[in-house]
């Protein structure tokens, strides 16, 4: 403006003084100023990375765990100020599952159940597809409800039952859960089947499904898949080799152990399981 407009007319327009213009002008930044530089440098290099997906409730707790004294008011104003935004998740749909089998199917156990307040008392399995350029990678997922950590996950490029025992294998594994523990799934072939009944039936644990056509029976997985899915995989990968690889690191090292969760007081799923073992 001031090029196209004389500084005396602008200074008259604005109710300001010209001494007052130029004083303005050759003032240091106020230490509220300088903070809020601060904090804005540290959201938009958190933006550059997997934080990305974080809106103002999340980035604060980061902010603060970082060290910096900010208000979730405070990191919304800086954000819509300077038009950092969180990067929308792609809306994920459920998929259909192939129920449709003669297999023996278990009755939903866990609309009986409370909610729970340890860990290894529920988890929940489903299956997801990856796309990538060499075809079809299907991730099977086995997450603790009560800590919302992934326990157990297996990749591989068929739909056979051995993919699911592979990740309720290695949930047992880490895990060592003790009997009774109670695995909810949909009713895919895959969960109904002899050589995942007799898993669950050689290490003690009791199997719920989903009512039929209702995919929303199993929310919280369907969520943690979509979470995954759109916050790890922001491209197609070229092969089955890179999925993996990009997988591995997502599950392993940004979504249980960084993620922060609304649910678990903006905590990741170890923070939170490691706090309230120590309580």
């Amino acid at each position: 403006m001031k090029g196209e407009y004389p500084l005396t007319t602008l200074c008259r327009v604005f109710g300001v003084s010209r001494s007052g213009y130029h004083a303005w002008r050759v003032r240091a930044p106020s230490p509220r100023q300088e903070a809020n530089a601060r904090l804005l440098d540290q959201i938009r290099q958190l933006h550059q990375g997997r934080e990305r997906c974080y809106g103002s409730p999340r980035l604060t707790r980061e902010l603060q765990s970082r060290g910096h004294a900010c208000s979730e008011n405070r990191i919304a104003r800086l954000m819509q100020r300077h038009h950092v935004r969180a990067q929308s998740r792609r809306r994920f749909v459920p998929r259909t599952t192939d129920s449709d089998h003669d297999l023996p199917v278990a009755p939903n156990l866990l609309a009986q159940r409370s909610v729970p307040d340890g860990p290894n008392q529920v988890w929940l399995q489903d299956i997801t597809y990856v796309a990538t350029a060499q075809g079809w990678l299907y991730l099977a997922l086995v997450l603790d409800l009560w800590s919302r950590k992934i326990v157990g996950w297996a990749m591989a490029d068929h739909l056979r039952s051995e993919l699911v025992v592979a990740a309720l294998r290695m949930a047992c594994q880490q895990r060592q859960p003790a009997p009774g523990l109670l695995v909810h799934s949909d009713r895919g072939v895959q969960y109904a089947s002899q050589e995942t009944r007799q898993f669950l039936a050689d290490h003690g644990l009791q199997a719920s499904m989903s009512r039929t056509g209702n995919p929303y029976d199993n929310a919280w997985m369907e969520s943690a898949i979509g979470k995954l899915k759109s916050e790890v995989l922001d491209q197609e990968p070229p092969d089955h080799e890179t999925a993996r690889q990009l997988l591995f690191v997502g599950i392993e090292c940004w979504y249980n152990q960084r993620r922060r969760h609304s649910a678990l007081g903006y905590q990741s799923p170890v923070a939170f399981e490691t706090q309230s073992m120590t309580n």
